[in-house]
């Protein structure tokens, strides 16, 4: 969304542009055609180019609103077993990559009794453990 607006009261008299503090409007003529730039990153807010308007054609109360414009929307991943949140499909994409294998959507607590079953069945019961102990005396 564009937040410095001209209405059609515009005709192009510079007031704005030559008194701009910040100097965040600019002006450019070719051939037939003046074209009028706000930049908003060096905007300072500060209402001059709405005060000194003669023809009231900036449309300053945009710039005022304290809103959020949705800049990206994407799709999200659960838990396949909870359904808690956990992150975007997009960012999943990424660790896959990163990690070169698929990453099981499990949130941390289904993650852990994931692992623990897995560790179960690579070493079953304490015996194994002891057994592994005692090969090392």
């Amino acid at each position: 969304m564009l937040y410095f607006k001209v209405n059609d009261n515009c005709n192009g008299c510079l007031a704005c542009v030559q008194n701009c503090p910040a100097n965040a409007l600019a002006s450019k003529d070719d051939g037939e055609k003046r074209t009028l730039s706000h930049n908003m990153a060096q905007c300072a807010r500060c209402g001059t180019c709405w005060r000194v308007c003669p023809q009231e054609a900036i449309e300053f109360q945009y710039m005022l609103k304290n809103q959020w414009d949705e800049v990206v929307a994407l799709n999200l991943v659960r838990c396949v077993v909870c359904d808690e949140l956990l992150y975007t499909v997009d960012f999943e994409k990424t660790l896959s990559e990163k990690n070169k294998k698929k990453i099981e959507p499990l949130c941390s607590k289904h993650r852990e009794a994931h692992s623990l079953k897995t560790a179960a069945c690579f070493f079953p019961g304490k015996k194994r453990n002891k057994e592994v102990k005692n090969d090392r005396r």
